[in-house]
């Protein structure tokens, strides 16, 4: 059967009939904030402490938009005759976001977790050089991470977790052990005095 002329034009205006009488589901973004999913990339927060300027994010980067300065300083020893130790302190992190293109190489890379993602994305700026986010800006954004999901209840303990908890046993069985012994050793030299 050949088609009626004029069906497809009748099926659209049915279809677009149908949508106006609908409510709209637009949420008018200043107004009301999206709902983000959790592991949404807005801007990459900096954890200071844990940086040790190995310069691998840098490194990394496809598209060189993190820059990075420091200084080595001599450390004491920590141990009288030990020898004196030189470490890297970090001067300068910085983040050119007109340049980043969000690809979390960085993050990845990072063996010291002193980088991670935060929802945040409000950061627009109307000049370009301003997008430039220094160490105290990017320590800011640390604030907004969201914590972690919950590991899996049947999912195997890490290795490292599982080596801490046998040698703190092993420990507390010493210290209980001693505990024993000490009043049974303090009971035996009080009944051998006359």
């Amino acid at each position: 059967m050949p088609p009626i002329p004029g069906s497809g034009l009748a099926k659209g205006l049915a279809v677009t009939l149908r949508t106006m009488t609908k409510k709209t589901v637009t949420a008018q973004y200043p107004d009301t904030q999206p709902e983000l999913p959790p592991r949404s990339r807005g801007v990459i927060g900096l954890f200071e402490e844990n940086c040790t300027v190995c310069m691998l994010c840098a490194r990394e980067c496809p598209d060189w938009c993190i820059y990075i300065d420091s200084h080595k300083e001599t450390v004491p020893p920590a141990a009288p005759g030990g020898r004196e130790r030189s470490r890297n302190v970090l001067d300068r992190f910085a983040i050119d976001f007109s340049l980043c293109m969000y690809c979390g190489i960085c993050i990845e890379v990072c063996p010291f977790d002193a980088l991670f993602w935060s929802p945040e994305f409000e950061y627009a700026e109307t000049d370009i050089h301003e997008l430039t986010h220094e160490r105290d800006k990017l320590r800011e954004w640390m604030w907004t991470v969201p914590e972690p999901p919950a590991l899996d209840p049947g999912a195997e303990e890490p290795k490292e977790i599982a080596a801490a908890r046998k040698t703190a046993d092993k420990l507390a069985a010493q210290q209980a052990q001693q505990a024993q012994q000490a009043p049974q050793a303090q009971q035996s030299e009080e009944g051998g005095t006359p």
